[in-house]
């Protein structure tokens, strides 16, 4: 018999399932709840303050147990990540950067990606599928098992914030995206507060409005470029969705999430997008949204064609963004070495090919 996971429902969908399959009162849900997103627990027979029929019950008809870790990598700088496989055979990549001050998961919204930026290798990997609320919530879970960091939201933590910068478009996949992370923002399990919690898109407008509405998290936008001729290279979305299109409705997130401060995260390509041109033009077009710029060094990978622009280049970007009065911080590369670092996520699943069906006569 294939047993149900509970992790991914909302609580109000755990608790009518719970009732209408078992007659599970709501109390008791919560009790369940509780136990499975406070505590961690992947086995039900853990769930002390429930009666043993109910655990029993519960047993047969529902599992809360994790996908299966594939692999699990640690970088010479700490970084660790964790290749996950579920019941379907596919695979997602999810990496802990611990920093002394905090430690952050990068998770992944989707098996592959269907957005082909030139850059990044995750976008050479084509789209095998969404992944449900409950494969995002498994990442963060799988990373609290392994980092021994389950208990009350106000005991200290290891991992302290949550960044939706793995494989895949988070807003091609956002009924799924919004119900793990409000499922993960609940006080009465992880208890992760929305500042905590960082979104990254590479510019799909019409979620960038209901974002602000639903969820009111971090924003960070895959810039990469500031003329749209580069960038329709290099993000092709932005043929869709244009920069000035994009950025109007960073504005209006902005003024939604109470001037939240958009992150716009830009990629170092040597001689491609890191001229003093390139940096003047980046603050006239985000001229009145409040912001900060992530300069990315460009992590190779095989076949890339391109190449990361030089120190002196990147220090003189980012000091002419300062000068303007933002804040440009340059992210020190972590775990290179495990193909962990910015743009370099891939799993090796693979989509299924319809493989046309020749009739044979006899």
């Amino acid at each position: 018999m294939t047993h149900t996971t509970l992790i991914g429902l909302s609580f109000d969908a755990l608790k009518t399932e719970l009732h209408s399959k078992l007659g599970v009162e709501s109390y008791r849900a919560r009790q369940i709840w509780e136990w499975i997103y406070r505590f961690g627990k992947t086995s039900f027979d853990d769930m002390t303050n429930l009666s043993k029929d109910m655990r029993t019950s519960l047993s047969e008809h529902y599992t809360i147990e994790r996908p299966f870790i594939s692999m699990e990598q640690c970088s010479a700088d700490g970084t660790q990540k964790w290749l996950l496989q579920f019941e379907d055979k596919n695979e997602v990549e999810t990496v802990f950067i611990p920093e002394s001050d905090r430690g952050t998961l990068c998770i992944s919204s989707q098996v592959g990606c269907t957005l082909t930026c030139s850059f990044c290798h995750t976008g050479t990997q084509t789209l095998v599928r969404n992944l449900t609320a409950a494969d995002i919530l498994h990442q963060i879970m799988v990373a609290k098992d392994r980092l021994n960091d389950w208990g009350a939201p106000t005991d200290p933590r290891k991992l302290t914030n949550v960044v939706l910068m793995g494989m895949g478009e988070p807003f091609y996949n956002y009924e799924n995206v919004k119900t793990a992370m409000s499922i993960l923002m609940d006080e009465n399990g992880i208890g992760f507060g929305k500042r905590r919690i960082t979104l990254s898109t590479s510019g799909i407008v019409p979620f960038i409005d209901q974002c602000a509405d639903d969820l009111g998290l971090n924003l960070a936008i895959s810039l990469h470029a500031v003329r749209d001729d580069l960038r329709n290279e290099l993000v092709p979305i932005n043929k869709k969705y244009p920069l000035k299109e994009l950025l109007d409705s960073c504005r209006r997130y902005a003024e939604k999430t109470q001037n939240r401060r958009i992150t716009f995260e830009y990629v170092m390509l040597n001689g491609v997008n890191d001229s003093v041109a390139d940096a003047k033009e980046l603050i006239r077009r985000i001229k009145g949204i409040p912001a900060k710029i992530n300069l990315i060094p460009f992590n190779p990978w095989p076949g890339s064609g391109y190449t990361c622009s030089a120190p002196d280049k990147i220090k003189t970007f980012a000091s002419i963004i300062e000068h303007a009065g933002y804040m440009s911080p340059v992210r020190t590369p972590r775990g290179q070495d495990i193909l962990a670092a910015c743009g370099q996520l891939k799993s090796e699943s693979k989509r299924p090919v319809k493989h046309k069906v020749t009739e044979v006569i006899y």
